[in-house]
Order: C-alpha cells, then sequence, then structure tokens
C-alpha cells in the first residue's frame, strides 16, 4: 500500500467517524450502500457491513433515530445514549474503511482518531441542542436536527468521495467543538 492510499484509507475512516458525530446510524448506512454496491472495500472482518441484511437494518435503524430527534424531551435524552453509541461507531466504521494496515495500527488510529472525532462531534451537536434547548424551550431543536441529518449525509459523502478534504473538514469541526466546550468551562 503506497503512503496516499495510507493516508487516504485513514482520512476516509476519519471523516465516517466525524459524520457519526452528527447521526450513528445515518453513516453507517451510507457505508453499508457504498459497500454493497463496490464503491467501497471493508476490512475483511467488517464484510458483513456490505451485506442486504446489515443495510436493512442500518436503514431501519437511520430512519428511527431521525425521527425520535424531532420528538421535544426525547432529542436531549437521545443525546445521553447516543454519546457513547457514537464512541462505538465511530472506532468501528474506521476500522472497516482501513484497509491493508497492520492490526495495532489501524485499532489504535481507529479508537484515537476515529471514536475521538466521532465524540469530539457528538459532544458538539449536544452542547448546541442544549444550548437551543435553553433559549428556544426546544422549539429550535428541530432545525439542529435537520442540520445534523444533512451534515451526516455531507460528511459522509464527502469521506467516499474525497478522503482528504473530509479529513480537512472533520479537522475543522473537532477545532470547533474543543473551542465551544473550553468557553462553557470557562463560564
Amino acid at each position: 500500500m503506497s503512503t496516499f492510499d495510507l493516508v487516504s484509507s485513514i482520512a476516509l475512516g476519519v471523516g465516517l467517524a466525524t459524520a457519526v458525530g452528527f447521526r450513528v446510524f445515518l453513516p453507517l448506512l451510507v457505508a453499508s450502500v457504498a459497500a454493497y454496491t463496490g464503491h467501497l472495500h471493508l476490512s475483511a472482518s467488517f464484510a458483513w457491513l456490505g451485506s442486504l441484511p446489515a443495510m436493512t437494518m442500518l436503514a431501519v435503524a437511520a430512519i428511527a433515530e431521525a425521527l425520535a430527534y424531532y420528538i421535544p424531551a426525547v432529542d436531549n435524552l437521545l443525546d445521553t445514549v447516543a454519546t457513547p453509541a457514537a464512541l462505538v461507531a465511530g472506532t468501528l466504521l474506521s476500522a472497516a474503511v482501513m484497509t491493508d494496515l497492520p492490526p495495532s495500527v489501524k485499532w489504535a488510529a481507529a479508537i484515537i482518531a476515529g471514536g475521538g472525532a466521532a465524540g469530539l462531534t457528538q459532544a458538539l451537536t449536544t452542547v448546541l441542542r442544549a444550548k437551543s434547548t435553553a433559549l428556544t424551550g426546544g422549539l429550535g431543536n428541530h432545525a439542529i436536527a435537520t442540520a445534523e441529518i444533512g451534515g451526516a449525509l455531507l460528511v459522509s459523502a464527502l469521506a467516499l468521495i474525497a478522503p482528504l478534504v473530509a479529513l480537512a473538514a472533520a479537522v475543522g469541526v473537532c477545532v470547533l467543538a474543543v473551542r465551544m466546550i473550553r468557553k462553557l468551562r470557562r463560564r
């Protein structure tokens, strides 16, 4: 594997993991569809992700997740569950697309970069939703839910089409998340 392929593989994993921070199941569904149609190569141990049963289950989960975020009060409760789920899903999705890497390198990158990007993005969206709930009584949360769906789709597609650009976007989202969290801690 060339250095460019290695970097692209890691960038793809981090980009998809960042999208997981917006919505847990939607980027997994995008990756599943891409793998099923032959547009994405997965590690051998994650070949199941490109199967029709996996794609069907992920589609149902993505629809249920998207709809649940439009229900007031449930959206904030879901953030509690989605945070650890995003860490796990971001790590696994990163590992699934980081092909031809030694296992120790793959899992270290998947846990640190993939799980970290998913966790920071999820933290950012959780803070935004909490602020929206406080400022609008939850009425503004629908706009945030819609933006998160769009963000998950956009970053997932970008990761598949231009992984290095997606990596740059992921770094930008993570920097924004860290700044926002620091700002909140100062208060």
